[in-house]
Order: C-alpha cells, then sequence, then structure tokens
C-alpha cells in the first residue's frame, strides 16, 4: 500500500504498510516511510511501530496510510485503517500528525461507518474547502463516501453513498485533479478482476465511468497513488527507469 507524496520541503515522500505476508492478515502494527530528493534515490527508510502507543498498543492491522498536508497546523495529517484487538470495533479510520514522517503523534479515531462493518483504504481531497474521504466498505465491498468542514471531522455519512460506478469488488482508491480542468478521476483495484477502474466527477457526488479504452494501467500494483510531477522529473525517470 505504497502512498506517494509531495512535501513541503520540496523532497518526496513514501509511506507504507509494514507487512510480511507470509505472517498472515494479523501481523502488521506498523508504517514504513522514506524519504526522496529526486524520486529516484530513497533514503531514510524509518518503520514505526504502533505498539509504542498505548491507544493501539494491541493493534494487529494498521493498514494503508495516506497523508496531507494541514495548513493551519503545519504538519502532516497522516491517516490509516486500524484494528484493534482489545475492543469490539471493526476496523476503521484513524490518524496522526508527524512533521518528519519519523515521530507520530499518539493515534486518534477518525471515521467508523454507522453499520458497524469495517473501513479501510481511505482517500481525502480537499475541495472548495471541504473535505471528501472515500473509502472502502467492507459490508458492500465498495467505495463509499463521507464529507466534512474539517480535517479531523466529524465526517457526515450521508444516505446511499456508495459512489463506485461497478457492482465489481474494489478498493485502494485515490483520486487526483486533472491538469487546468475543475475534474477529478479515481482509480481503484477491481482486486478480483486483477485490474484496475477509473471514473470522473466534476462535483464530488456525481461519478462516471472512464471506459477501459480511454486508459491504460499495464502493470498490477496495489494501492499505489498519484502525483503531478514537472517535465524534468519526468525525463530524469524516463532516463533511469525508461518505459
Amino acid at each position: 500500500d505504497p502512498y506517494l507524496l509531495r512535501g513541503e520541503d520540496g523532497c518526496f515522500y513514501i509511506i507504507a504498510t509494514d507487512m510480511k505476508s507470509s505472517l498472515g492478515w494479523c501481523s502488521n502494527h506498523g508504517i514504513v516511510t522514506w524519504k526522496s530528493n529526486d524520486l529516484i534515490n530513497w533514503y531514510d527508510e524509518t518503520a514505526i511501530d504502533f505498539h509504542q502507543f498505548d491507544e493501539t498498543k494491541n493493534a494487529d492491522k494498521i493498514w494503508a496510510p495516506e497523508a496531507m498536508y494541514d495548513e493551519e497546523r503545519g504538519e502532516y495529517f497522516v491517516y490509516y485503517s486500524v484494528n484493534n484487538t482489545d475492543d469490539d470495533m471493526a476496523l476503521s479510520i484513524w490518524y496522526s500528525y508527524t512533521k518528519d514522517f519519523k515521530t507520530f503523534t499518539n493515534p486518534k479515531p477518525l471515521f467508523a461507518p454507522k453499520s458497524g462493518m469495517a473501513a479501510i483504504d481511505a482517500d481525502i481531497v480537499k475541495i472548495n474547502g471541504r473535505y471528501y474521504m472515500a473509502y472502502k466498505d467492507e459490508c458492500v465491498k465498495t467505495i463509499c463516501e463521507v464529507v466534512a468542514d474539517n480535517l479531523t471531522g466529524p465526517y457526515y455519512e450521508y444516505p446511499n453513498n456508495k459512489i463506485a460506478c461497478t457492482s465489481r469488488p474494489v478498493e485502494g482508491n485515490c483520486m487526483y485533479k486533472l491538469i487546468d480542468q475543475n475534474k477529478y478521476v479515481m482509480i481503484m483495484d477491481m482486486y478480483c478482476d486483477n485490474r484496475y477502474f477509473m471514473q470522473v466527477t466534476d462535483d464530488m457526488m456525481d461519478f462516471y465511468a472512464i471506459p477501459s479504452s480511454e486508459f491504460s494501467l499495464d502493470f498490477t500494483p496495489r494501492h499505489g497513488s498519484m502525483i503531478t510531477i514537472t517535465t524534468e522529473e519526468y525525463d530524469r525517470l524516463i532516463n533511469r527507469f525508461g518505459y
């Protein structure tokens, strides 16, 4: 579950689930972070064990971390899915703050569906002063949306909030804005079909499927992310990795 972002310091950061699949689905209680100046060379690898915090000392799942910069606080807002073995809550979305992706504030709950079922793979975008969180609802195996006026919530779960334009199971959603357009594209992992699904919106309420013939994702990553890069950065990546 790697998430890539451009930091306020001009550097790039990756945050990802710390998981060893051979140990099973209940073996990961941390995240890993990396830093880069050029998107090619990565350093400062740091593993953050959430068992260090009282709030998650019995967690067996810390999944799919993402981050965005909180301008009011001047720190990075990092959110992720949490399952604690010492309570009766399903997987839900929590958050912490960090300045350097090495030290984090104590985790706090951010959102849990009214259904009581698990919520994972949250992705938040800020549009016109409002915060839209898209997440996978494990009850219906699709992407749903909640809205808040503040980054830390509360997030409003409106009726019929399923937004995926497919009946197939999807997860690992990520949204990005098209350059010079008031449109947002959401990509999601159609994990039972071993491919990706894409849809577009201009109001965060009405979404329209993008035909598979109009995009190409000829690889099978899980829960990736999208960033905008400059021509110089593009050329550097092509020179290093090729097409």
